[in-house]
């Protein structure tokens, strides 16, 4: 099965390297979590820059750099019922 085209909205599975893990020294996230893309960049030769932010079961410290998600969404993504949150402040980036 192709993988889709990369776009805003989409909730792939990523090895996600939160930024203390990179502060650490480490090069590669401990587990595939979902995540949100967040923008899509085509470059000039067509490769693409893909932004993600990470989902995660963890309550944001600061709940202003975090967005829930409602149950609805998180039914309709397959996701587990339990409370979720896109981190607003911590991204990744990767062609």
């Amino acid at each position: 099965m192709a993988l889709p085209e990369p776009e805003f909205g989409l909730v792939i599975s990523y090895s996600y390297l939160w930024r203390n893990e990179y502060k650490a020294g480490k090069n590669e996230g401990l587990k595939n979590r979902p995540c949100a893309i967040i923008l899509v960049v085509k470059n000039d030769n067509d490769s693409r820059t893909v932004t993600v932010a990470p989902i995660t079961h963890i309550p944001p410290v600061d709940p202003a750099v975090a967005i829930e998600i409602p149950p609805k969404v998180k039914k309709h993504l397959g996701l587990d019922g339990e409370r979720l949150w896109i981190i607003l402040d911590d991204f990744n980036e990767f062609l």
